[in-house]
């Protein structure tokens, strides 16, 4: 039953008839330490894009999160509940398991799994956006590197300081200054004509459109994983933001910086990307 604007959510194999619903464990790890993994779908026309993808990376997080890989079948039929009745034509799905019922502190208990579910109508993100660089490093080498994981707090306190000055996104170095990627999405930049992106041992999130995006562009476009000092954005051509919702986006203002956007190379990429994204919901 749809509430909140449009908003479903699916609880542990139950479609919630009211927010209202008490359905979530005060004990929950999730919630006590942030001890969860979760995932973000964009919905096109009513239809999960990348599903197959996004629960494969989830099923990958928790079992780098050691919480043990989540009931894939039982998400699958979540998110088919939260979907099923909407004229969604743009929106998006969160999926979040967390490790259960746990004590006050960072043991975890041993029960079940957590498992939700929650689909709601969204706005399409700008075609062309502002980014601003932090004073924080995401560490490479830490155990959540690479793991998409709801311990979250450090991103919204990234993410906030870019709000307040003007931009719509936080991107950061890792320990070793090398550029690494934004809170909630990867980054590419233009260099005589070569699409650059940070490679994985950066530290970055290994993003269902980063890859989409080297494999479809990169068939056409010169395109590279590289490291290289976070300051290389001071001398790129063009800039990109790469996400769920974003999908390809044009950067216009790096640190109050301007830049043409989108830029040649950012503009073919988007004719890829949409052209490609157009044949499959599930690539």
């Amino acid at each position: 039953m749809a509430y909140g604007g449009g908003m479903k959510a699916w609880v542990n194999g139950q479609l919630l008839e009211s927010p209202d619903e008490p359905v979530l464990d005060v004990l929950d790890h999730g919630l006590v330490v942030g001890d969860g993994v979760f995932e973000t779908i964009a919905v096109e026309d009513g239809r999960p894009f990348a599903l197959t993808r996004h629960l494969e990376r989830l099923s990958r997080s928790a079992d780098g999160l050691g919480i043990g890989k989540p009931d894939v079948s039982a998400l699958r039929e979540g998110v088919a509940a939260t979907i099923e009745g909407q004229e969604l034509a743009f929106g998006k799905v969160r999926i979040t398991v967390t490790s259960g019922r746990g004590p006050l502190g960072s043991p975890r208990g041993d029960g079940p799994q957590t498992l939700v579910v929650v689909t709601e109508p969204a706005e399409r993100p700008p075609s062309v956006s502002s980014i601003v660089t932090v004073p924080w490093v995401r560490n490479e080498r830490g155990a959540l590197s690479g793991l998409k994981t709801t311990s979250y707090a450090e991103n919204a306190r990234m993410v906030e300081y870019a709000l307040a000055r003007g931009g719509s996104e936080a991107v950061m170095a890792n320990t070793l200054g090398h550029l690494c990627e934004g809170t909630g999405s990867n980054i590419m930049y233009v260099l005589d004509g070569q699409l650059v992106t940070p490679t994985l041992a950066s530290g970055c999130l290994a993003g269902i459109t980063r890859a989409l995006v080297i494999e479809w562009v990169g068939a056409e476009l010169d395109v590279v994983e590289r490291d290289e000092p976070i300051d290389v954005l001071e001398r790129a051509d063009e800039v990109v933001l790469v996400g769920t919702t974003r999908n390809v986006q044009a950067i216009g203002t790096v640190d109050g910086r301007e830049i043409a956007a989108p830029g040649p190379v950012t503009q073919r990429a988007q004719e890829i990307w949409a052209r490609e994204s157009a044949t499959s919901i599930d690539p």
